[in-house]
């Protein structure tokens, strides 16, 4: 690690820490060359897959898109943002078990009506409905009478 005061190449690490959660480790170090102390930390890097929107182009997954789109749907209902922080996170992990470098973003809406169905079912309508884009009022009723 190199020291972000002089450029150094060797540091010493004097301490080490893990958080209370374990995910995370914290480290000081000391300079060997200006012998300033500094603090890094050490987490574990999760490399979700790639989405491939629908007009072809990749972006990186993101949590907070997937948290705002369920959060919209979700307005004044009687959910809790620990039952949003864990629906994101199980979608996260089934798109970990999937094991793919890309996915489609249309996979993802997949997942997101999942669970947006298991914890509110009027969210669940609302979401489908923007993201299936109805065209009329049959399709509508089905997707009701489905649930």
């Amino acid at each position: 690690m190199r020291c972000p005061f002089c450029a150094h190449a060797e540091t010493q690490v004097v301490e080490t820490r893990e958080s209370d959660e374990g995910d995370v480790v914290r480290r000081r170090r000391r300079c060997q060359g200006c012998e300033k102390r500094f603090t890094t930390y050490e987490r574990a890097e999760i490399a979700l897959p790639m989405v491939i929107k629908k007009d072809g182009s990749r972006a990186d997954f993101d949590p907070a898109k997937v948290r705002a789109s369920m959060m919209l749907a979700l307005r004044k209902r009687p959910v809790s943002t620990e039952q949003v922080e864990s629906a994101i996170e199980r979608i996260q992990e089934q798109l970990l078990a999937v094991g793919s470098k890309e996915l489609a973003s249309t996979k993802i809406g997949e997942l997101v009506m999942r669970e947006l169905k298991r914890i509110d079912k009027v969210a669940y309508v609302r979401f489908a409905s923007v993201y299936r884009s109805f065209e009329d009022i049959d399709e509508f009723r089905q997707l009701i009478r489905e649930i």
